[in-house]
């Protein structure tokens, strides 16, 4: 083994778990509110009165709803779109806590991040498996030519279109297995979805895996080490989606992350 890639990865693990635990990381939201549930435009625990809009979501506040609109008291009303940032820099504040639009397939929402929040609070570690040299695999990536939208289940109960890209061939133990991947357009970073023999045994029910831009000849290293927990790991409110089908690796991926750590039971 590797000492510099052991400690490489030792890195990246602390900084995983720094992330995460953040004051605006994942375990820190305590809701996302769809505003079509809320036709009246009142949202429980949330201040404000929220509409959508042709382009984004109207804000209306006045004083006793307590909010900061780009760190200065706000009352009266505004278009705001949807947040591009980290919710850390988010424009909009209801004391400490952070106000995110998002939107998804042309609905709009509302997330709430609480410093405060209990998943922080109680937060115990991720259970990782240390680094293990014989999961860096070689793969190559090959693109559809035009983006393909499937509709999968997502962790809220409802399906949604998840646009992929191409597909990730691995090598492992001589054999080829291939995954679907979804390429960002700016960086032409692949990213996957995926099950395996571990999930919902050893591992969470199904992690995400991003190894990076491919070469020029599509050719990547794909170190699953470093596969990672969904953000629905961390917080039940977000709206992660499941693999599409065919995206179950028939082997084992006994590392990277595997779930998280929880308080063991006591003895009687």
């Amino acid at each position: 083994m590797s000492d510099d890639a052991a400690k490489a990865w030792a890195k990246w693990h602390e900084g995983r778990v720094e992330t995460v635990t953040a004051p605006y990381g994942p375990l820190t939201l305590t809701g996302t509110h769809w505003l079509a549930d809320y036709p009246e435009g009142r949202i429980p625990a949330v201040p404000g009165r929220w509409r959508e809009t042709a382009g984004g979501v109207r804000l209306t506040a006045t004083e006793a709803d307590g909010l900061a609109l780009d760190a200065e008291p706000f009352t009266g009303e505004t278009d705001l779109a949807p947040d591009s940032g980290p919710p850390a820099r988010a424009r909009l504040a209801a004391g400490a806590r952070h106000l995110v639009v998002i939107r998804r397939e042309g609905a709009h929402a509302v997330r709430v991040f609480d410093p405060d929040a209990e998943a922080r609070r109680t937060f115990l570690g991720i259970e990782a498996t240390p680094y293990d040299p014989s999961y860096v695999l070689p793969g190559r990536f090959r693109a559809y030519g035009e983006e393909r939208s499937v509709l999968v289940e997502n962790a809220d109960g409802h399906r949604r279109g998840l646009d992929l890209g191409g597909e990730l061939v691995l090598e492992r133990d001589g054999a080829e297995h291939r995954l679907q991947v979804a390429v960002d357009a700016d960086t032409g970073a692949l990213w996957a979805v995926f099950a395996d023999v571990t999930s919902s045994l050893t591992s969470y029910r199904f992690r995400f895996l991003r190894p990076g831009a491919p070469a020029a000849d599509g050719s990547i290293t794909v170190d699953l080490n470093r596969v990672l927990l969904p953000p629905c790991a961390f917080a039940g409110h977000f709206i992660c989606p499941f693999p599409p089908p065919g995206n179950t690796l028939p082997f084992e991926v006994a590392a990277g992350e595997r779930r998280l750590k929880a308080a063991l039971a006591p003895v009687i």
